[in-house]
């Protein structure tokens, strides 16, 4: 994904596996409001122990990593739990079977225990409610007691990417009802957390508070706990925003539009991405940003980004300029090896913990990435498209020559005309495009590719964004530079389709060292179809090999064919299933006229959803053929939520709609709109072209789709294209 494998023992290791992680995270509770985030087991509750991601998180640290309530000294039993909204959830458990204060038995499920949690991102505080309600015919008396653990971990070190120096972590202390935890960081921050109760406890020890329980038959006692961090000085690594300083609107309805089907799969899918969207939106300076995902990843990605941003674009536009211009803001000055930044280069990641702060990391921000340059060019012209604006173009002219200019003097490693990269630096990514654990880009025989490695891809991003920046300056009335920039991808397309072919039929996933083909069949060849860089015979033939059984498990694509010796259905790049990559791959099939394939990748990815927790796609999951376990297989640290699988619905639904906006011309065309049969009635409102606004009604009557135009605020025009 967006960085390695957050399983990786380091970026450039060769075997996934989060060497510090030993626990799934695939079933956490995650709740997040801006920078701040919690992960919590389906009790609430986070373990007392190492090895493990859950806990309250803010600016890449780790306030509060062990969180745990025991009734008579036992855990209580989860009965349910949710986190519909996402800064909030809700936990119900009951009470295991133990022995009272005065030696009596109370059976178990005698007390129903609600367990309520709201974050504030604004006032940096968790707030915790706990409702004891018995339902018991006779009196109750027990104790409760609640333990806290706080280490301050960098979240680099809880991945067990590299060795952290650390500060001085300061005993816990207590002030009356109030828990204190601090660490003086080594980067000179002070980190703190502090835990208050309504309610004094009966007894303190160490980092546990003890309160006693007495019920009387029906009787409900409740106690409420604040968990507040701190930062001093307050600025000193803030730089994402505490609060939000623009805003797409509230609720999910406000923020996209409004959506409605007959179909309740396709409801429950779609509003769970659209909340998901809502909750991974954070802010830098006032500038909003999709963070790439939760709990690895909730940081400024370029690529991660940008993506997102491009699959919601039909549903908001305002996202995506914001990204624009963030990531121009952070785009690269220098040569500078440590980062491995230069001049145009758009970023990778952007860090702001204490191991960013003190350099040992290179992530302040990090720039080893080869496709975010690219990638922001086409997010550019695609935002234009859809607004029909060249402010955006025009204002950012020196960023966007200066990524061009990247692209033909840095990305060209050794001047044949093609992007490729080669890490530099201990501490960077060995592979550096979408797919960048250390041991994805393979050749027939399992080997590893060789750097400098030209990504099949990469190419096709390539020659995407000099066609949308061509576009932009003929708009600008400067013919010449579009002319010029047309040559360089047409050229780059002749290259592509002569060297990239592989005789059994597919496009290569890369060239490496000495540009040998990696001849092996992997979804990165759908991309080039995304992309359009395929010739149209050569895109056939491998959009039917991306379908073979041998890739299409059921599920959706998978990285890398079963076929391959690499093949492995849990590797993180090596035989897994990405949401947010069949969602392009099926774009790149409605490109060249391949519906069918289109919606059975949708129709997969439907199915898979249906078997997650809360309807939620993950990061990933496993590429094990659909009849060997009858349910999607979890890939056990993958992020949930991940922007970019949240926005795999919003983009394949759009994409199966065939909605082309034309903004310039005040128009949206919509092209062969297809939809499964089960799918009769989809509607779409408050699309925006241009400066119009439109409500769109598609009905299924089994032959065709046929759309209807029932609401239009502004100029523009809507032609279908059966």
């Amino acid at each position: 994904m967006n960085a390695h494998d957050p399983a990786a023992g380091e970026d450039h290791e060769l075997v996934p596996g989060v060497a510090a992680i030993t626990r799934s995270i695939t079933h956490a509770v995650v709740i997040k409001e801006e920078d701040i985030f919690f992960l919590a087991e389906s009790d609430g509750s986070v373990p007392l122990s190492t090895g493990h991601g859950f806990g309250l998180y803010y600016h890449d640290c780790r306030f509060l990593g062990g969180y745990e309530l025991r009734m008579g000294g036992k855990k209580p039993e989860a009965l349910v739990r949710h986190a519909v909204r996402g800064n909030a959830a809700v936990f119900g458990l009951s009470n295991p079977s133990l022995r009272m204060a005065d030696g009596t038995q109370l059976l178990k499920h005698q007390v129903e225990i609600k367990w309520s949690r709201v974050l504030s991102s604004e006032h940096l505080v968790l707030n915790d409610t706990f409702r004891f309600h018995s339902l018991s015919p006779r009196p109750i008396d027990t104790q409760v007691k609640l333990t806290f653990q706080a280490g301050f971990e960098d979240i680099f070190a809880i991945r067990g990417l590299f060795q952290s120096q650390r500060g001085q972590t300061q005993p816990p202390q207590w002030d009356g009802k109030t828990l204190c935890f601090g660490y003086d960081g080594a980067d000179g921050i002070k980190r703190s957390l502090t835990i208050a109760f309504d309610s004094a406890p009966v007894r303190v020890e160490g980092m546990s508070a003890s309160f006693e329980l007495h019920l009387e038959p029906k009787e409900c006692w409740q106690l409420r706990v604040s968990l507040r961090l701190a930062e001093s000085p307050a600025d000193a690594a803030a730089t994402p925003s505490q609060r939000p300083g623009q805003t797409f609107g509230g609720a999910s309805q406000d923020t996209w539009g409004q959506f409605y089907s007959d179909n309740r799969m396709l409801n429950l899918v779609m509003e769970r991405s659209l909340r998901d969207l809502d909750m991974l939106r954070s802010h830098i300076g006032g500038t909003a940003y999709f963070a790439a995902g939760v709990p690895w990843f909730v940081a400024l990605f370029g690529r991660d980004s940008i993506i997102t941003a491009l699959q919601t674009l039909a549903l908001n536009p305002r996202i995506a300029e914001d990204t624009i211009r963030l990531l121009a803001r952070y785009q690269g000055t220098e040569v500078n090896p440590w980062r491995e930044e230069e001049p145009g280069k758009i970023l990778h990641e952007l860090r702001v913990g204490e191991m960013a702060r003190l350099k040992q990391i290179p992530h302040t921000p990090y720039y080893g990435t080869v496709d975010a340059t690219p990638l922001w060019l086409v997010l550019l012209g695609r935002h234009a498209a859809w607004t029909g604006r060249l402010d955006l173009f025009l204002e950012l002219k020196a960023n966007i020559e200066a990524a061009l200019n990247w692209l033909d003097r840095y990305g060209d490693v050794d001047g044949d005309g093609y992007i490729e990269y080669q890490c530099r630096i201990e501490k960077g990514l060995t592979n550096q495009g979408w797919k960048d654990s250390g041991d994805c880009i393979v050749n027939a025989d399992g080997s590893l590719a060789t750097p400098p490695i030209t990504l099949v891809e990469l190419q096709g991003y390539t020659y995407q964004a000099k066609l949308e920046m061509a576009a932009l300056y003929h708009k600008a009335g400067e013919p010449a530079r579009a002319s010029a920039l047309e040559l360089e991808a047409q050229r780059l397309c002749d290259w592509f389709n002569r060297d990239f072919w592989v005789a059994e039929g597919y496009y290569a996933l890369a060239l490496h060292e000495g540009k040998r083909q990696a001849a092996v069949l992997s979804s990165n060849a759908g991309h080039a179809l995304w992309s359009g860089i395929a010739s149209m015979d050569k895109a056939l033939q491998t959009a039917s090999h991306l379908m073979s059984p041998e890739m299409f498990n059921g599920w959706g694509i998978r990285t890398l064919s079963a076929k391959e010796l690499a093949y492995n259905p849990l590797g993180y790049h090596l035989g897994t299933v990405w949401p947010h990559d069949n969602a392009l791959i099926a774009d790149g099939f409605r490109r060249y006229g391949y519906d069918e394939a289109a919606l059975r990748v949708f129709g997969g990815m439907m199915d898979a959803a249906m078997h997650f927790d809360d309807h939620r796609l993950p990061e990933l999951f496993g590429g094990f053929h659909r009849e060997d376990y009858g349910v999607p297989v979890d890939y056990p640290v993958a992020c949930q939520p991940q922007a970019w699988a949240a926005g795999t619905f919003p983009y394949l639904l759009t994409t199966l709609l065939g909605l082309q906006p034309q903004g310039f011309d005040n128009r949206l065309k919509v092209v062969r709109p297809v939809l499964p049969e089960h799918i009769k009635h989809v509607e779409l409102r408050g699309i925006q072209v241009g400066k119009a606004r439109a409500d769109l009604l598609f009905e299924n009557d089994g032959k065709a789709i046929n759309v209807k135009v029932l609401k239009l605020d502004g100029e523009l025009g809507v032609t279908v294209e059966l």
